[in-house]
């Protein structure tokens, strides 16, 4: 009897055995390898599907014909014919015509119009035109302005008594060659159309809006610091709101709040029509990565205003070009911006929020994480409370994967301490397949930079998708699929494998969360939302029989992987928008193949973290590679052909800037060691002159790098603190004819004056010119600046500024010449002796200044896919 128990049991457990074997070898079936490219396609599918149509998703246009049925929301025809009439008005640039008298008439006129047509019985309406001069530190050099013009009106209810006020910002000016109506006349038509609208609405607000139109923000920044530091309403404004654009049409990106105040993203939340933000966004703007600025840091900074920075994005192609006009901005962005602006100051207007700022810290303190869903809905939370679920959800993340590892191992015919072994070979696999993902791309914007094929993307966005996309997927498998195919586990199930490969990938998003949390960035929701998803899935698999049913736990992570990958794509997307018009303005001297590779390689990484590794789930995944390694080739060879040339005419040109600078060098005795013409150019993007070769004689061009050791700033008169940051790799070319300074300048030394020490001698200057001029201080050896007339900021802070020191100055209405002295400290006390070199030079920027002929046959030589930003400039040097 015992023994034919024990037979029975042995049978039992041979059986048993038998079972598992045929059951791990039915599921080391795979599906034909057939199926892989339609499961590849799917995923493309959905993009173009789903996040491509929200993406570009704007509102119906409200017309003037509907307002009597839609009393109280924004009419974007009405604004549309305003901005016709900015858009006529033609350049704005800073001190002329156009921007000084021509358009602050108009501002002017039609806030008269509103004035008249207000419902006077309920609100207030004062208009004020502000002139400041002042100065401020940008970047490395003194930003000196005198007579800028401020358009501010202040709305008010007459039954509030409210001290805290609303600002509401744009700028109406605009770069040379460009009428700005996109940057920024689209949101001076949304100001004026908001505060008609809310001049005329019966539902009163609590506390009174400030409706600034600055004249100065390309300037830069300078209307916006006058009017915060000196306007008399500026320290009754609690809150902000600027309007900026960055392109032509699309939706407004919020990508900057703050600082601190989480509650201004809750009113954006519950106002904004049409969300549009991300917290990624405002770090990496912060960061200072990108080439641009806005007045919101000049709000923030000089007048510690919270408030929310929001900007169009699309179609930076025309962004600060002569095609930034009226005709490229849709209607429906109009409407968009419109309605969000609209809204959001009638919510800041009664925010009970405003009134507590700089008084409770219950209002004011911490940071919030924030992003929309395709545009759907907005999530946001405080920063604590991101801390909190980064870290809980990486924690729970690991005991699923954890409890998913002990079930393999009770499932199958391996130990714990196995499986653990394989998941550790997995996990290091995944880390380089990461890794791979990240330098394939950029290996690729190496290869083509080298080649001098950078920007080949530029006009044909799509060509990513092969160039970085595609090998960026190729890395992050084929670790894995090398593994599976040379060293095939026959303990456990090839499913089993496969789930590893997910697993391997969460336990690393959760150890980046925790990392990336612990250096309080906010950008680890992007980790947390995508193990979030992964560890619902594996629960849903856990608690079913899914788990351990061969390939059946896909269906579950794949359903639930539908919310981030649409999130992903999505975000990256917009990622790419904003950076593929911005690198043809990046500078030449960072290759930026690199930035869009790393893009693709991220978005990648995060859409297709949780679908790519599923590959391996097909017969012959070497195969699919091969073929995924065939799209890249072929993408290769049509990036290489004219489809891959950068530029195109009027649609996505070659921004080229540059001066036509007459010089002048004196020396200490008067006389003149240097007089000549030439072409003074900055170029913008990485290919430098080589596109223009075939259109433009640019014999004798050289890099201005040559004369640094031998002349004053490298012997050019750089514009601002962006040209002068880039004198050393800026290029000279020149020209025979002198060229014809279009107006008068002036720089006289008034008198040289030792002070009592004997050490220091002060010398006293006039200035005159155009509306843009610029001073470069340079003392010579054993001589130091004691002091000067503008502010101290480079003097007092050795340790961040350095000689030559810049002084930018800019006028608008006031062109009174400006009267500055040196003071120069000498320890022999000898100047009667070369003490130090000044250089001075005056920019005739706008059309209200002539070019001469041979400038302007140069201009006209450029090729049609150009767009020159040009003016003529005097550079003269002195040594005193």
């Amino acid at each position: 009897m015992k023994s034919r128990i024990k037979n029975d049991s042995d049978n039992n457990v041979s059986d048993m055995g038998l079972i598992n074997v045929l059951s791990i070898q039915k599921q080391k079936k795979r599906l034909p390898w057939y199926y892989a490219p339609s499961f590849l396609i799917l995923w493309v599918a959905l993009f173009y599907a789903i996040v491509f149509p929200l993406y570009h998703r704007l509102p119906d246009s409200v017309m003037i014909a509907d307002e009597s049925r839609k009393p109280g929301e924004f009419v974007a025809e009405r604004a549309q014919r305003l901005l016709y009439k900015y858009d006529r008005i033609g350049p704005k640039v800073v001190g002329s015509v156009a921007n000084e008298v021509t358009t602050v008439a108009f501002i002017k006129e039609e806030v008269e119009n509103i004035r008249a047509a207000m419902r006077t019985d309920l609100y207030d309406l004062e208009l004020d035109v502000q002139q400041p001069s002042g100065a401020y530190m940008h970047w490395q050099m003194v930003n000196m302005y005198q007579g800028v013009q401020n358009v501010a009106v202040k709305l008010s209810s007459k039954s509030s008594n409210s001290s805290s006020y609303v600002l509401m910002n744009s700028h109406f000016d605009s770069k040379p060659t460009s009428p700005g109506s996109g940057d920024d006349g689209t949101m001076v038509v949304v100001m004026l159309e908001v505060l008609r609208q809310m001049s005329i609405s019966e539902t009163v607000f609590e506390h009174p809006i400030v409706f600034l139109f600055n004249g100065a923000e390309e300037n830069p920044l300078e209307a916006s610091h006058g009017f915060i530091t000196q306007h008399k309403w500026a320290p009754n404004c609690k809150a902000l709101i600027n309007l900026e654009v960055a392109g032509s049409g699309g939706r407004d990106l919020l990508f900057q709040s703050g600082p601190n105040n989480p509650w201004l993203i809750k009113y954006y939340n519950q106002n904004a029509k049409h969300p549009f933000g991300t917290t990624m966004a405002e770090e990496i703007f912060q960061s200072g990565i990108l080439p641009s600025d806005s007045d919101f840091r000049i709000f923030r900074d000089y007048g510690q205003l919270p408030g929310l920075d929001m900007a169009q994005i699309s179609n930076g192609y025309v962004y600060h070009t002569i095609f930034d006009n009226a005709q490229v901005i849709p209607l429906t962005s109009l409407q968009s911006s419109g309605d969000n602006a609209l809204s959001l100051v009638r919510g800041f207007a009664n925010a009970y929020e405003i009134n507590e700022i700089n008084n409770s810290e219950d209002y004011s303190k911490g940071h919030a994480v924030f992003f929309d869903f395709l545009g759907l809905f907005f999530v946001y939370y405080t920063e604590t409370t991101g801390i909190i679920l980064n870290c809980c959800i990486s924690v729970v993340s690991m005991i699923l994967v954890g409890c998913s590892l002990l079930r393999m191992a009770r499932e199958s015919n391996a130990s714990l301490g196995q499986i653990s072994t394989w998941f550790s070979i997995i996990v290091g696999l995944h880390v380089l397949g990461m890794l791979l993902s990240l330098g394939l791309p950029l290996l690729m914007a190496v290869v083509y930079d080298a080649g001098d094929r950078s920007l080949t993307y530029f006009s044909n966005n799509w060509l990513v998708i092969g160039l970085f996309v595609v090998p960026a997927i190729i890395g992050q498998v084929l670790p894995l699929t090398l593994y599976y195919t040379l060293k095939p586990n026959e303990k456990i199930s090839h499913s089993n494998h496969l789930q590893m490969s997910l697993h391997a990938h969460c336990i690393l998003l959760a150890l980046i969360a925790i990392v990336l949390t612990a250096v309080s960035l906010r950008t680890p929701y992007l980790c947390m939302m995508s193990m979030l998803f992964y560890a619902g899935s594996v629960l849903i698999n856990l608690l079913s029989t899914l788990h351990d049913r061969g390939y059946l736990w896909v269906f579950a992570v794949q359903i639930l992987q539908l919310m981030p990958f649409l999130y992903f794509s999505y975000l990256f997307y917009t990622f790419l928008q904003v950076f593929f018009p911005m690198l043809g303005r990046f500078g030449h001297g960072t290759n930026p193949d690199l930035l869009i590779g790393l893009i693709c390689a991220l978005g990648t990484f995060f859409a297709l973290g949780f679908v790519a590794p599923l590959i391996n789930m097909f017969r012959w995944p070497k195969l699919v590679l091969l073929g995924l390694g065939v799209v890249t080739f072929i993408f290769c060879m049509i990036a290489v052909s004219d489809v891959g040339f950068p530029y195109r005419a009027k649609t996505n040109v070659m921004r080229i800037h540059f001066e036509h600078v007459r010089r002048i060098f004196y020396e200490y005795d008067g006389s003149v060691s240097l007089s000549d013409s030439g072409y003074y150019f900055d170029f913008q993007d990485r290919r430098l002159y080589y596109p223009l070769e075939d259109s433009l004689n640019l014999t004798g061009m050289i890099s201005t790098s040559s004369y640094c050791d031998k002349y004053l700033m490298c012997g050019i008169p750089c514009f601002n603190h962006r040209w002068c940051k880039t004198r050393e790799k800026s290029h000279w070319l020149p020209r025979e004819k002198e060229i014809t300074i279009p107006g008068p300048t002036s720089l006289k030394l008034l008198s040289k004056t030792v002070l009592e020490s004997g050490k220091v001698a002060r010398f006293e200057f006039e200035m005159s010119g155009p509306p843009h001029m610029s001073l470069y201080i340079q003392p010579l050896d054993g001589v130091s600046v004691d002091d000067w007339s503008f502010i101290r900021n480079q003097l007092d802070e050795p340790e961040t500024y350095s000689a030559p020191y810049q002084i930018f100055f800019a006028y608008g209405i006031d062109n009174s010449p400006l009267k500055f002295h040196i003071d120069l400290a000498k320890s022999s006390g000898d100047f009667n002796a070369p003490t130090f070199q000044l250089g001075f030079s005056a920019s005739f920027v706008s059309y209200d200044y002539e070019r001469d002929a041979a400038g302007l046959q140069f201009i006209a030589d450029f090729p049609d896919f150009a767009h020159v930003m040009e003016w003529p400039t005097l550079y003269e040097r002195y040594i005193f």
